[in-house]
């Protein structure tokens, strides 16, 4: 809960809470053990800890690097997903111009109003890991529409077809950013994360060296990295959330196009 409370805020504050007070936290141990251990018990540690570190911090430098690219392939992914929403809906409003009548002006309304929906109601929704209730409908309702034309012939039958694949194309892209939208990382994988870097850093303070503050630093700038790539994970984790998020660019950029695409009013009298 602490991390996805982290992954909600701007990312100078999760650096400072996460990567700046860990860090601290990690410097003090050092000196409270040193105060409470001599130095020459601390040294004869130092062989078999040190093994025994090399191989732990191994082991989690390997999971904590899968942790992250993982991270960012499935942040890539969203990105994907979005474009790949904005191109079927843009394919499906130029459908829309060769199906024509009312059905196909039906179907140009619905698509319009399924960005506007999806743009105000859904990226808002999906901060908090849902999905909006009112943009299903009007998804809904754009099938609806389409379902009005009845092709007479076999350019038409072609036509609503391609339209229909296209707009299931539209539906699958968006359930899977809902999906997504919780977070890609599963629990257990954060818990051993977590878990991991204080046994990983928590290692350190069994070694003994002749300068306190050599080992201070060393300390701080292995708890740096560690929680570095916390921070990293944290930040995309949910890749609509946070500072670091999809944006619905590639959406707001189709309202653009359809206006230009308009065909001008004619003047009032």
């Amino acid at each position: 809960m602490l991390l996805s409370l982290l992954a909600t805020q701007p990312v100078w504050l999760s650096s400072i809470l996460l990567v700046g007070m860990m860090s601290l936290v990690a410097m003090i141990g050092p000196v409270v053990v040193r105060r409470r251990v001599a130095l020459n018990r601390l040294r004869r540690n130092n062989e078999v800890a040190g093994f025994l570190f090399a191989t732990i911090g191994v082991l989690y430098a390997v999971l904590l690097g899968f942790a992250v690219i993982s991270a960012w392939e499935k942040f890539s992914d969203a990105e994907n997903i979005v474009a790949q929403e904005a191109a079927a809906v843009a394919t499906l409003y130029r459908l829309a111009e060769g199906i024509g009548g009312d059905p196909g002006m039906a179907l140009r309304a619905g698509l319009d109003r399924y960005i506007k929906a999806a743009v105000a109601e859904d990226w808002p929704a999906m901060e908090h890991g849902e999905g909006s209730h009112a943009v299903t409908e009007t998804l809904s309702a754009t099938y609806r529409a389409l379902l009005t034309f009845a092709p007479s012939d076999s350019r038409g039958a072609a036509l609503l077809e391609e339209a229909l694949h296209q707009l299931d194309t539209v539906t699958q892209n968006r359930r899977t950013r809902l999906v997504m939208a919780p977070g890609i990382i599963p629990r257990v994988l954060w818990f051993v994360l977590s878990g991991g870097a204080v046994v990983t850093i928590g290692f350190t303070l069994f070694f003994g060296t002749e300068s306190l503050r050599v080992q201070v630093i060393m300390t701080a700038i292995l708890s740096f990295l560690i929680f570095s790539g916390l921070l990293i994970i944290t930040a995309i984790d949910r890749p609509f959330a946070g500072t670091v998020k999809v944006r619905p660019d590639a959406l707001l950029a189709l309202l653009e196009d359809f206006r230009a695409a308009a065909p001008p009013q004619p003047p009032s009298r």
